[in-house]
């Protein structure tokens, strides 16, 4: 009875210590994720005012741009899909959290109640955005909001590519040639970031 007793001792010990490093592990997630965000903001700010010092020199703000704007938008295109993998890493480690709480609800009556999913951090929904709808959720998250803000950057290429090789087209057809390019690319992100959640939900549902 001992031996039972200081196993299931340990078996605590070793439950709070796991808790313990996934909530560090899930504050590292959100960590990364608002450093790689400025990162990202701070080279497009310095971009643009760049830009913006150029404006008057058309025969040096072209090169300019050409070297500048792709290597801006390769940068978000890397930025956004790193965001939405440490979205999927905050979301494992807070999984794994309610597992151990479930292991703490069978320590004893009060324990039942105190760790029970309706006192959990969220009892309705994985997430409180979700109670929004999947598209509301997934239009808020960072990964959404950097990858928006990248494909006006790459709408902006495809402008400059449309106007430099499409001939006599007229600069409004070429903003409008750029701005479905954008939405066309902020739908591509969105189809990866749900997929990418739908994997990670059935990996969930495999693993309960």
């Amino acid at each position: 009875a001992m031996e039972e007793t200081e196993k299931g001792a340990a078996f605590i010990s070793a439950l709070t210590t796991e808790h313990f490093v996934l909530q560090t592990a899930t504050s590292t997630t959100y960590t990364e994720s608002a450093a790689r965000s400025s990162l990202y903001v701070m080279a497009l700010s310095s971009a643009m005012v760049a830009t913006g010092f150029l404006a008057n020199s058309p025969d040096v703000l072209l090169p300019f741009l050409a070297a500048v704007l792709p290597a801006v938008f390769l940068l978000g295109l890397f930025t956004v899909v790193r965001l939405v993998e440490t979205g999927l890493e905050s979301m494992h480690y807070l999984d794994v959290i309610a597992r151990i709480r479930g292991v703490y609800r069978t320590l004893g009556p009060d324990a039942e109640t105190l760790f029970s999913k309706q006192n959990g951090r969220w009892p309705e929904a994985r997430t409180p955005a979700l109670r929004l709808g999947a598209l509301m959720a997934f239009l808020g998250t960072t990964a959404s909001m950097v990858a928006v803000i990248n494909n006006f950057v790459g709408g902006a290429i495809i402008a400059l590519l449309a106007h430099a090789f499409g001939g006599q087209l007229p600069k409004t057809t070429c903003a409008i040639i750029g701005l479905a390019g954008m939405v066309g690319l902020t739908w591509i992100f969105l189809s990866y970031q749900r997929w990418r959640f739908a994997e990670f939900d059935d990996a969930s549902r495999i693993n309960e």
